[in-house]
């Protein structure tokens, strides 16, 4: 196989993952070297739509209208709880590892949201967000300066907790909605496991979950040169060489992630999946330990689980 650019990055981000301060160095890799965290505007979409498609489960399965929230994986821009908050959620807490989200990147999240708001597009997408908590938002905004980062994200009713999703700080039953965006993909399967078994406590027995996964090689976003299904090509003792602990790809199929919640009785109200492309995943020599799959279901690309 000849050198890619998908294998400098991994190489860069495995011996990132052994440095002390990995998680500031690699936040400045994706930044200034592959580009990856910055909110363009194809970021920004799909921010949104995560956001419409989590508030949508909420108004189908809920009769809650002020639900207290959990979203699993804070990342840099609080799009998705800024979004909550405006539909009237009375309580948003947001959990990752590391402490990502920083008074510049709010401040970059809330000027984007100002913008798709004058353009009219954000009052299109989201017809039911409530005035009122568009207004204190913009009062928030226009405060910013003044505030620090714990005190505008609370004016938003927005709690960042940085820890262990498997040991939640709070008593069972606390949430009405967990949610999480591109997240589950990152997360080792037996940490997963424990994941859900905790959010499975946190939930309201009338709660719901909506978690939106992407089931492609994210090298590939890179590297145009290989398609979201490279690294099928790849036995599991050979990823593990590959693959990192800072930014992790765990490359389970959609049966893999629904045997899982069936494991742990999590019933699944919905799911929906994107197909993927079956021509592009037959130009990948798949290893032989993905042979237990049928095409369709390797091909799956994304997909939301509704429970």
């Amino acid at each position: 196989m000849a050198f890619k650019k998908w294998m400098l990055k991994a190489a860069v981000q495995k011996t990132i993952s052994l440095l002390p301060y990995r998680n500031q160095i690699n936040f400045w890799f994706q930044k200034h070297v592959t580009k990856g965290v910055q909110l363009d505007a194809d970021h920004l979409h799909w921010k949104l739509t995560h956001a419409r498609d989590h508030i949508r489960y909420w108004h189908k399965y809920l009769r809650e209208q002020g639900p207290v929230c959990l979203e699993l994986g804070t990342g840099w821009y609080p799009i998705v709880p800024i979004l909550l908050y405006l539909h009237g959620a009375r309580k948003i807490q947001t959990i990752d590892l590391n402490a990502h989200l920083t008074k510049e990147t709010l401040q970059i999240s809330v000027e984007k949201l100002q913008e798709e708001h004058e353009s009219g597009r954000l009052t299109q997408q989201f017809p039911e967000m409530r005035a009122a908590r568009w207004q204190h938002f913009q009062k928030t905004a226009a405060a910013l300066d003044t505030l620090s980062l714990s005190e505008a994200l609370a004016e938003l009713q927005i709690e960042t907790i940085v820890g262990d999703a498997r040991q939640l700080p709070m008593p069972e039953y606390t949430f009405d909605l967990i949610c999480s965006n591109n997240t589950f993909e990152h997360i080792f399967p037996e940490v997963l496991a424990g994941i859900l078994k905790e959010f499975r406590r946190v939930l309201k027995s009338e709660g719901v979950m909506s978690h939106f996964i992407d089931l492609s090689d994210h090298f590939a976003h890179f590297d145009t040169s290989i398609n979201i299904y490279n690294f099928l090509r790849f036995s599991q003792r050979t990823w593990d060489r590959i693959d990192n602990d800072i930014q992790p790809q765990n490359r389970w199929r959609w049966p893999q992630y629904k045997a899982l919640y069936d494991e742990l009785e999590i019933p699944i109200r919905e799911e929906v999946v994107r197909p993927g492309n079956p021509d592009l995943l037959a130009r990948v020599p798949v290893h032989e330990e993905w042979g237990r799959f049928t095409t369709e279901e390797l091909a799956i690309s994304h997909g939301y689980l509704i429970s």
